[in-house]
């Protein structure tokens, strides 16, 4: 359109300039031509058009959409034609809904949708559907709400607390990859961002999972005195067993050696003792004291 109005306005500047001529009117024929000149360079510029980094632009010509998708940075193009740019960089689509749980109960969720458009696609988006408002409208929060509503009813109220989220979030993308009206982007992820339970199944849950986590601490506990008692009973066998070892091999004869050699040093020695000899013929000696 633009391209339409710069040729009509240098040829009037033109006209213009010819008037002026035969006038002899320099002023005036020097406005015109001015004039003229800068029609002519914003109708020159219209042959060019510049698609920015992370976008795509499909060109549209009354009506006739070409087939080929016009790529980031400086593309030659009909300047009769509108050209109109998609972003193709990752986006980010944020909805609350309420779904329903295995349960039957209606659960409040936050939760986003990351994607991003294939440029090779865009033209045929544009084709179908429309410019990018009209796709996300038509087709991307449909078909994000129904797929999210189908995949929590396979999961409990509870799981969404759980390990099972992240579970649960990788379905939502798989499914939402496979379906057919949205093949023109790439899904990147479907994280929650929050969820939110009716007020006495929160504090449920929360109750059910302090009793779940105080029971793996008790046997945790009870685990460890085993190992304890096991310990003990396994120090107190071995020195049973030391003990039993040592016992057999202290004989009346060892007794009787180690008795007559303390007797032999006691005599040798220049302190004076007291010495208390055994009972019997076979009685050791037994020191009281000394100086």
């Amino acid at each position: 359109m633009l391209f339409v109005i710069a040729i009509i306005a240098a040829v009037v500047a033109l006209v213009v300039f010819l008037n002026a001529k035969k006038r002899f009117s320099k002023s005036e024929a020097a406005f015109a031509l001015i004039g003229m000149g800068v029609a002519i360079l914003i109708a020159v510029f219209q042959v060019w058009t510049v698609i920015p980094a992370g976008h795509a632009g499909v060109v549209d010509f009354l009506g006739y959409v070409g087939d080929n998708t016009l790529k980031p940075g400086v593309n030659i193009v009909n300047p009769m034609a509108n050209v109109i740019k998609f972003d193709t960089r990752k986006q980010e689509l944020k909805e609350t809904m309420t779904v329903p749980s295995k349960e039957g109960l209606s659960v409040e969720l936050e939760i986003s949708l990351i994607f991003k458009l294939k440029m090779d696609n865009v033209n045929e988006i544009y084709k179908t559907v429309g410019d990018f408002d009209e796709y996300l409208q038509k087709l991307i929060m449909p078909n994000f709400r129904s797929v999210v509503r189908g995949v929590t009813t396979k999961y409990e109220a509870k799981s969404l607390y759980t390990a099972d989220r992240e579970r649960l979030e990788e379905e939502i993308r798989v499914k939402l990859s496979a379906v057919r009206e949205m093949s023109e982007i790439v899904i990147l992820s479907a994280p929650l961002r929050q969820i939110v339970l009716p007020s006495g199944l929160t504090a449920s849950i929360e109750e059910k999972l302090k009793a779940e986590q105080e029971s793996q601490r008790m046997e945790f506990v009870l685990t460890r005195e085993r190992q304890e008692a096991d310990r003990k009973r396994i120090e107190a066998q071995g020195i049973a067993d030391f003990q039993d070892i040592v016992a057999k091999g202290i004989s009346d004869q060892l007794l009787k050696w180690k008795g007559i050699e303390a007797t032999e040093k006691l005599a040798s020695s220049t302190n004076s003792k007291i010495v208390v000899i055994g009972s019997g013929k076979d009685g050791l000696p037994l020191i009281l004291g000394g100086q």
